[in-house]
């Protein structure tokens, strides 16, 4: 039986549980994936106390960076980017990965597009740098806004063959240039920059959040009558390839995104 958790906090509104839910009904497994909060600075003692029962763990937001501190396994994609969403049990060990950086790749994907061009992330935190990486190497160039020089290095570290440039919160001239905007900011912080928005945009905004539903500043975008992708499609595409991982079933993307699109809807639109 998989035996796995979302860990984070908040953790209250998190959809992992029904996707993850969802999947492993369909591929007839039976499982238990629960969400458990867990704050900053907790996560070392509540690995302790986990038994041999425990398949693994999601990681969302405050421990995706806190998490490779408390395992010598990690992938070198998770060392890079210094972010681990993805925690697995070994015979005397957790295992650290991330899926965030596929499920990126895979979402724009299933709009039909890439990250070739022109890439501006919005933000400097774990899943800007993910972002980054997702997109090295295909975008021409890839912009960093984000309000403070702080997290420079780390970000540069996550690029390793695109040119790679970093500008002040607000330049407006960034949303017109943009082939992809990719918004990594926690809640509200991106709908700040929604006066900047081209009155007829041209380029892809890519939301990671899926709380509130639909965000300020996405549907901004899409009222201009540019194309948007939501943080729902994000939120599946990494869970399928968690799913894959905890289960070590081949997952059938399209289709199973597809139904977790459907239930992830439906459970958005009943708390909205």
């Amino acid at each position: 039986m998989i035996k796995a958790a979302v860990l984070g906090s908040p953790i209250n509104h998190s959809l992992s549980p029904l996707l993850h839910t969802v999947a492993y009904a369909e591929l007839g497994l039976e499982s238990e994936y629960t969400r458990i909060e867990v704050k900053s600075g907790e996560l070392g003692a509540f690995l302790a106390q986990c038994d041999a029962g425990w398949t693994g763990f999601s990681l969302t937001m405050p421990l995706k960076e806190e998490v490779l501190q408390f395992t010598e396994d990690a992938t070198a994609l998770a060392k890079r980017i210094k972010s681990a969403n993805t925690l697995v049990q070994k015979t005397s060990h957790w295992s650290a990965t991330t899926t965030d950086v596929t499920g990126i790749t895979h979402a724009l994907a299933a709009h039909d597009t890439d990250a070739t061009g022109n890439v501006l992330i919005i933000g400097g935190g774990a899943t800007a740098r993910a972002a980054a990486a997702a997109c090295d190497g295909i975008a021409t160039k890839i912009t960093i806004m984000n309000r403070s020089l702080s997290r420079v290095a780390d970000l540069a570290n996550a690029v390793e063959t695109s040119d790679l440039e970093f500008i002040s919160w607000g330049d407006d001239s960034a949303f017109e240039l943009a082939d992809l905007i990719i918004s990594t900011t926690p809640e509200g912080a991106t709908d700040s920059l929604v006066s900047s928005f081209p009155p007829k945009p041209s380029g892809i905004f890519f939301e990671v959040l899926y709380k509130p539903w639909p965000t300020v500043a996405v549907s901004a975008w899409s009222d201009n009558g540019g194309q948007i992708i939501d943080g729902l499609d994000l939120l599946i595409h990494q869970a399928i390839d968690q799913v894959s991982i905890f289960s070590g079933e081949i997952v059938e993307r399209s289709s199973m995104a597809a139904l977790m699109r459907r239930h992830g809807l439906k459970a958005l639109a009943s708390s909205t």
